[in-house]
């Protein structure tokens, strides 16, 4: 029996614009299962190739804007080395970390939301991207100015950057759309309680920490397996700038952050930044407390102190900004012997969107430009042509396994720097620790590390965000906060109330303190 396929229905009007009232779908138009949880092994377990809505999504995010990032647009970096000072041989195999060593590398600061051309001092996260050259091969750590994220999932990832950019149709920023994506995921309030915070605003980029953020797994000589969390304390000292200076900077020099560094480092003033590490037994992350692979929470420094490691000196500019600095293809599938990833499904998703984002963004061959190199003595990998292809394998075999003396790797069984995961296969948020929750370590953040002054900042600040924004999302503003500190919660509706009654004198410039400790 033949049937007649239904007549194709009008998916748009006159002007283009989708009908959008449907059910969510994947890019073949079929039904999407869940538009919030990456498919894994379980709950704890890794995720899986054959997702393919979360393959789409990531692959197509990568590519929606050439050749500018998507995130992390605006940047500025520098070179510099790295010092082993510490003896932590027996957490880690790496050469990097072995005490003595010394390591070329390069750093890129940056604003995550803002575009080429916005001004540095937006409040905004700041990316703290590092390039180890080690004598192993590039060990490359992407991370930000605070130990947290906005999310735990990477299917939401390319969503939450839209929520930060602009309207489809004015173009323009937009406070609601902004809270709207914040307040309907609630995993967010930690990471915007410290964007809100003093940390929101650094006064320079050598006035910022710097954290790995995510979970990695360390392996010593012996292959004992260990979870560690990097921690970059800058030396300068860590400060900020209120709003009110960050508006007048912005309007004076939208270059402020990249001509300090700049600057600091051709006068001979080279910033460093300590580093130092956080680490969990292998075992103890099964029964911790908090899920430690959550990129939302953090490890209280009781549980596990700080270890040493060594320290980061920035002391050469770039000669060619475009060539070293914006060409410069961080990923953090770029690990080495004795460096290994964890179950934090954000850290599983970025191995894989990061180094496709730069063959989208730069090419499939930006690995062979002198900035993107390994410092290593001899290399012999299987990539085959593409454009832009300068270094080649000449007449070698191009294919593995081949008879012809062109070694192939070949190591079977267990990985050294693997875990295990046993389950179904299932779209679900991390299995609950004892103590894990979205409000608990966002308001203890509030109550116990904030002080009265930085409290006052905070909520001017979250105030001050929320013009324009409109109900449902305002209503909802308020219950996250409450949800986060009642008093913080209350300050804050009281504040947006009293705000909207007052009038406005636009040639009013606030005063007051411009710089302070936000340490």
């Amino acid at each position: 029996m033949v049937t007649t396929p239904p007549t194709p229905q009008p998916r748009s009007d006159a002007r283009g614009t989708p009908d959008v009232s449907g059910p969510s779908t994947q890019v073949n138009g079929t039904p999407a299962v869940s538009d919030r949880n990456s498919l894994s092994v379980g709950s704890n377990g890794p995720l899986l190739l054959h997702d393919t809505h979360l393959v789409d999504m990531l692959a197509h995010f990568n590519r929606e804007n050439v050749p500018e990032r998507k995130p992390h647009a605006k940047g500025a970096g520098a070179f510099g080395h790295f010092e082993t000072t510490a003896d932590v041989s027996q957490y880690t195999k790496a050469a990097v970390f072995q005490q003595g060593a010394t390591t070329r590398m390069l750093t890129r600061f940056s604003t995550v939301a803002g575009e080429l051309g916005s001004p540095d001092t937006w409040r905004d996260v700041r990316g703290f991207a590092m390039r180890f050259y080690t004598s192993e091969g590039n060990f490359d750590l992407v991370g930000n100015n605070t130990p947290v994220f906005f999310l735990r999932d990477p299917l939401k990832f390319p969503n939450f950057i839209r929520s930060q950019k602009r309207l489809a149709d004015n173009g323009l920023r937009d406070n609601t759309m902004q809270w709207d994506f914040w307040s309907n995921n609630p995993e967010s309030a930690h990471r915007v309680t410290y964007l809100m915070g003093d940390r929101g605003l650094p006064r320079s980029r050598r006035h910022m920490n710097g954290y790995g953020s995510h979970t990695y797994m360390w392996v010593n000589a012996s292959g004992e397996k260990f979870w560690v969390k990097y921690h970059f304390h800058s030396q300068q000292g860590v400060q900020g700038i209120t709003n009110e200076a960050a508006d007048r900077i912005a309007g004076r020099d939208a270059e402020f952050h990249r001509r300090d560094l700049f600057e600091a480092i051709e006068r001979g003033d080279a910033p460093q930044w300590k580093l130092s590490v956080r680490v969990m037994p292998y075992d103890d992350a099964k029964t911790y407390r908090f899920n430690p692979f959550d990129l939302t929470k953090t490890r209280p420094h009781a549980d596990y102190p700080l270890i040493e490691v060594g320290t980061m000196t920035l002391d050469e500019n770039p000669v060619n900004f475009f060539a070293q600095i914006d060409q410069g293809a961080f990923a953090p599938s770029n690990t080495v012997p004795g460096i290994g990833f964890s179950p934090d499904k954000m850290l599983l998703g970025r191995v894989f969107a990061y180094a496709d984002a730069h063959r989208a963004r730069i090419g499939a061959n930006f690995h062979q430009l002198p900035v993107n190199r390994p410092a290593v003595e001899q290399e012999n990998h299987y990539s085959f042509d593409g454009p832009m292809r300068y270094e080649h394998s000449g007449s070698a075999p191009t294919y593995q396994t081949n008879s012809f003396g062109r070694p192939t790797a070949d190591t079977r069984g267990p990985v050294d720097d693997g875990w295990e995961a046993d389950g179904q296969m299932v779209r679900s948020a991390y299995e609950l620790h004892a103590e894990d929750d979205d409000f608990g370590q966002p308001g203890t953040l509030v109550r116990e590390v904030f002080d009265d002054a930085m409290r006052d900042r905070l909520v001017d600040t979250v105030i001050g965000s929320l013009g324009g924004v409109r109900d449902p999302v305002l209503s909802r503003v308020f219950e996250y906060w409450t949800n986060v500190d009642a008093t913080i919660g209350q300050r804050i509706r009281d504040g947006k109330a009293a705000a909207d009654d007052a009038p406005v004198d636009p040639g009013e410039v606030p005063g007051g303190q411009e710089t302070y400790a936000a340490s």
